[in-house]
Order: C-alpha cells, then structure tokens, then sequence
C-alpha cells in the first residue's frame, strides 16, 4: 500500500476518526437525516477524485442518508482505528488493508458482513478473494482493489542485452531471473545494475513473492494456534534477493532501505534496469519518466508453485458500533459497483477484485501494462499472514529488521530463520493465549 507523505496528514487523519462514531443520536441530523462517516485512505489524486465523486453521487440520489467524506492516511492506519474504536467514536465505514483486519475482527470492532451485502455483489468477488478478509469463520471486509507485484523494466537496456523477456504465460523461474540479471549486469557495465529492490519495507513483498516458491511461514494446527515456521520454500526468494545483492553484485546494495518511488530517479536515468514493484507504481512511472523512455511491465518470477502471489486487498468494513449497519452495506455496495469499481481501480492504477469490473476493456489494453496485471489476477491468493493475529507487530518488531539484515549481509540464513521464529513465535504466543 502507498502511504501518506506527512505527519500532519496523520495527525488530522486521527482528529477526524476521533470525531467519528458515538451515539445514534450523533448521526441524526435535526431533519432526521443519517450521516454516516466513511474514512476513506484514497491518497492518489484521481482516486481521491474518483471516491469524493461516488460520494456525491450517492449523497444526491440518497437523501435521508447522507456519506461525510473523511480523508485517512495510511500512515499509522492501525493505531489510529484502534484508538477510534476502543474510544468507542470509530468512523461508521472503514477503508483498510485486508493485512491489518485480523486484529479489529477477532477484538469485536468490526461487523459481520454476511447477510448485509446484496448476492450480487458476494458473487461476483471470487473466494479466492473473499479469504484475504475472512476470519474466523466470519466477513469483516469487502476486498475491492488488489495489486501483484510487477517487474517494471527499462525496455531498451533490457532487450539491447539479449536476454529472453518473459510473458505471463512464460514468466521467468526465480533462478533463471537470477542468470538474467547477471546477464543484463554484464551488459549494462561498472556502477549499474539489473535489478533495485526498494525494501525499506521488507515483509509483504518477501512473504507475498514466496508464495510461488511454496513459502507459507505461517502454520495453523488443528486447534487453530499458528507457530512461524521457516521452510525451504520461505527461504528461496529472500534468498536470491540476498545472492543478487552480496554475491553477485547484480542488485544495488543502496536501494535496500528505500521505498519504490526512491527508485525511479535511478531507473529513469539507466543505473537500474528493471525495479520489483507494486502494479500501482506505474502512475507514478507514465506521469514522471523522460519523454522518450520507453518501460514495460513484466511478470513477477515463478517458482514451483506456479506464479501465484499473495496480495492483502483493499477493504471496506463497517463498525460494530454503528446502529446503522444496514444503511452503510448499502453505501458500500454502491461503491462497488461493476462501473465504481473500475473507476476506483482506475483512479488507484490497481486491479478491482470484481469479475466483471475486471473484464472491462479499460482494464485490459496493453497501455501502461494493464493487461499484464489483469492476466496476473487469476494468480492471486490471499497473503500468507492475512489472519494471523499479532502480525502488524510481529512485523514491526520481529521480522522487518531480521530480514533487513539478511539482505544487506549482516546476518545469515540460519541467523534469520532463528529470529523469525523464536522471537516471531514469542511475539505471536501473547495473542493466542
């Protein structure tokens, strides 16, 4: 997920969800109309466009029940929605992460959705999809939008150096994409390199990558307890990217502590050939390259599980304390719409997980690399920490700086898979007593 650039952005953002659900009496309006707020975390400026626009739309055709637009941030998203619910003032509608739901839904803050939405709306989301925010048996979220992870590649210095491009049916195997980037490295010689992986964020492109390499990382027994436990499968991936970087000298070392967007000024300029990103990147690539720098996007490698990635959608949920869950599944469905949604996945460069928002041809060009990622969507599964509860700090206290330290060399394999699951195990054991 992109983030907010500011500070401030999620100080308000917090103001405004501190300001949200309270009592019935709060939502009534002295006419009698319903205002429910929706805190939404659309950033980029057309998805910011095209959610205020459906706002509007809806508040015009619904008068006795009116949406208040609330701008988020998903800078410190979580913290901010577990202060506003614990506080017992949450927004009525919620825009997440389907990664960050586990912990709301198991506490009791989110609704069940099952029986608020409309069959049409539950049938054209496929399962696949609709596990990413089922927890515990029940739906707390509706997963809208999602993005593979791409390979976005400077077309010229790719093909100038031979090497075989691959397609979504013939994508690379995680060992031959580490040849080709010896290979392009060669080619492109001293102080370039064929790869930049920006990992300023580590854990959700590792784990989500690995899938295709049979990585799971999280295991449930029967009594539904997950331990952490570190495979060959979950070390394949992280453990190429750790070859490119220390041993073949194929990725840059530098690139290992920024986000995607710190990339691109390397990549416009030809010292990185190809940048492992979210599909989403490529709004900021149309709008910012070179006149003249011709890109493309390619298929992330696969392994032996074919080229199936994780991916934690975007969701919309509703709080467990608004009295007015019905009014708010409406404003949802709504949303959601086939056309909605293909303008929200428009709006955020993303893929809609709807079937038939996915088939609309605006969505399949070959233009910006759109058909690639809706080729790439049958592919997806729900990411592999999706409900595991303690993950967001899990995450942040155990894993990120473990496998930031394996990619820059400072520790080894064992070291990393020591700390991933005894400290990991630890952190996760407080949740499930």
């Amino acid at each position: 997920m992109r983030t907010a650039r500011t500070v401030i952005g999620s100080a308000l953002a917090l103001a405004l969800l501190l300001t949200g659900c309270a009592d019935e009496d709060s939502r009534r309006r002295a006419d009698g109309t319903i205002e429910l707020r929706f805190h939404s975390l659309a950033w980029q400026r057309e998805s910011v466009a095209a959610t205020k626009a459906l706002v509007r739309e809806w508040n015009e055709r619904n008068p006795a029940v009116q949406i208040r637009y609330v701008q988020g941030s998903w800078d410190s998203v979580h913290d901010q929605l577990l202060t506003s619910f614990e506080g017992g003032e949450a927004p009525d509608i919620v825009h997440d992460a389907a990664d960050d739901l586990a912990d709301f839904a198991y506490g009791g803050h989110l609704a069940e959705l099952r029986g608020l939405l409309p069959e049409q709306l539950t049938a054209d989301i496929p399962a696949a999809a609709w596990e990413t925010t089922t927890f515990g048996g029940g739906i707390y979220g509706v997963p809208f939008l999602q993005e593979p992870r791409v390979i976005i590649a400077n077309r010229k210095l790719l093909e100038g150096s031979g090497v075989r491009v691959p397609t979504v049916r013939r994508p690379w195997s995680w060992p031959e994409f580490r040849e080709v980037a010896r290979t392009v490295t060669d080619h492109l010689g001293e102080g370039r390199y064929a790869v930049a992986w920006p990992l300023r964020e580590p854990v959700s492109a590792t784990l989500n990558l690995g899938l295709s390499a049979g990585g799971r990382l999280f295991h449930r027994d029967g009594g539904g307890k997950v331990q952490i436990r570190f495979t060959d499968g979950d070390a394949l991936v992280p453990g190429i990217i750790h070859d490119q970087v220390n041993t073949d000298r194929t990725a840059s070392r530098t690139t290992l502590g920024v986000g995607g967007s710190d990339t691109l000024p390397g990549f416009f300029g030809g010292r990185y050939a190809m940048v492992p990103l979210g599909f989403s990147y490529r709004q900021q690539i149309a709008r910012q390259a070179p006149e003249g720098f011709a890109w493309t996007v390619l298929p992330a490698p696969s392994g032996p599980g074919g080229p199936v990635q994780g991916v934690s959608p975007q969701t919309l949920s509703i709080a467990e304390d608004t009295p007015y869950k019905k009014e708010a599944a409406r404003f949802i469905a709504f949303l959601l719409r086939p056309a909605n949604m293909v303008r929200l996945a428009r709006g955020d460069w993303m893929l809609p997980t709807g079937t038939r928002a996915l088939a609309h041809p605006a969505l399949r060009t070959p233009e910006d690399g759109w058909a690639v990622g809706a080729a790439l969507a049958r592919h997806l599964r729900s990411a592999p920490a999706q409900a595991v509860r303690g993950y967001p700090e899990w995450k942040d206290k155990v894993a990120t700086p473990a496998y930031q330290e394996y990619y820059s060399g400072a520790i080894d394999r064992d070291e990393l898979r020591k700390r991933l699951e005894e400290d990991g195990n630890l952190v996760l054991a407080r949740y499930q007593r």
